[in-house]
């Protein structure tokens, strides 16, 4: 049984969801760069140790800046007098990462050219709300299974809103909060798997230094050194717990998600409205994004079973008495 090299393809595997699936450009730059190393399952291992925090730590300083830029822009550009800049910015710091850094990238030129160029902001969406839409609206606040989702929806139809509260959440806000929902879904899932990886990858070492040192012990110290290393393969196997069972429930968490996206998706698709047309453009995006991850969920849970099962089979190999030497 080579649990180590078992482990490292495992690794390797997380690593590789991380360079395409991640959201933060900084880390899927550094699981690419893991990657292709050619120090192998060396660099893996760093990544995981060190690299990925630093990854994250960079991550958020990008984000920091733009939102700062954003928030000056906000401030810097009355809604009165800059529409279409002063929403755009608000827009991005209620949005995505993705969304801040378009902002920051290219959103507020084009906003800013709209303005200069007097063009009308969002003519008449409000106008345009059904109580069709509002009722829809409210089954989301109620029942969608994204947070970020209910949220915003809550807002839209909170006591004392308006109709253009509706039609925002519909042309800009739902998209952004079922973004956000997927963001906070894969960081959560990434950096409670990175930090379990660095921790089981040094037990497993160890549990296997153990092993080899009760391999070559011999005589009455024998049974202690077995002993000792049955509980490191113990130790092992307790730490898979917690992301066995994460893992399951990412699981069922993604597939709820796309359960639900299909059903918006047939929504938008029949909906009479133009204000459903952002959310028709990428519900089926979305839902597919969920599909990847519940794939991706399941192959986890199954590496950290495996994990669990080799490291059963070494505990109970190493509490069964040994066969004397003859």
């Amino acid at each position: 049984m080579d649990t180590r090299s078992d482990q490292a393809e495992a690794d390797r595997a997380f690593v590789r969801w991380l360079s395409t699936d991640d959201y933060r450009p900084e880390v899927r730059s550094a699981a690419r760069a893991a990657l292709l190393s050619s120090a192998g399952d060396a660099a893996i291992a760093a990544f995981l140790a060190t690299g990925y925090d630093a990854a994250v730590a960079r991550a958020e300083r990008t984000r920091q800046r733009n939102v700062d830029f954003a928030n000056r822009m906000v401030l810097t550009h009355p809604a009165d007098r800059y529409p279409w800049v002063n929403a755009a910015g608000r827009w991005a710091l209620q949005g995505t990462d993705a969304e801040l850094a378009e902002f920051a990238k290219t959103g507020y030129a084009a906003a800013l050219e709209r303005d200069k160029k007097n063009i009308e902001f969002e003519a008449g969406e409000a106008a345009k709300v059904r109580q069709e839409d509002r009722d829809f609206v409210v089954r989301l606040r109620d029942g969608d299974p994204g947070a970020q989702v209910r949220a915003w929806a809550g807002r839209a139809v909170a006591e004392g809103s308006t109709d253009a509260d509706v039609a925002e959440f519909l042309t800009h806000g739902w998209v952004s909060a079922a973004g956000l929902d997927l963001q906070m879904h894969r960081k959560r899932c990434a950096d409670e798997d990175a930090r379990w990886r660095a921790t089981t990858n040094r037990l497993v070492i160890e549990a296997q230094a153990a092993e080899k040192a009760a391999r070559e012990t011999v005589g009455e110290a024998q049974e202690q050194a077995r002993a000792a290393a049955a509980r490191a393969w113990a130790t092992v196997g307790a730490q898979t717990g917690a992301p066995r069972l994460a893992w399951a429930q990412a699981q069922q968490v993604a597939q709820k998600q796309a359960d639900t996206w299909q059903q918006v998706s047939q929504a938008a698709g029949s909906a009479t409205s133009p204000n459903w047309q952002a959310i028709a453009d990428t519900a089926q995006g979305t839902r597919e994004q969920w599909l990847e991850e519940q794939k991706n969920a399941a192959a986890q849970a199954a590496s950290w079973t495996a994990l669990y099962e080799q490291a059963l089979a070494a505990e109970q190999a190493l509490n069964t008495p040994a066969t004397p030497t003859a």
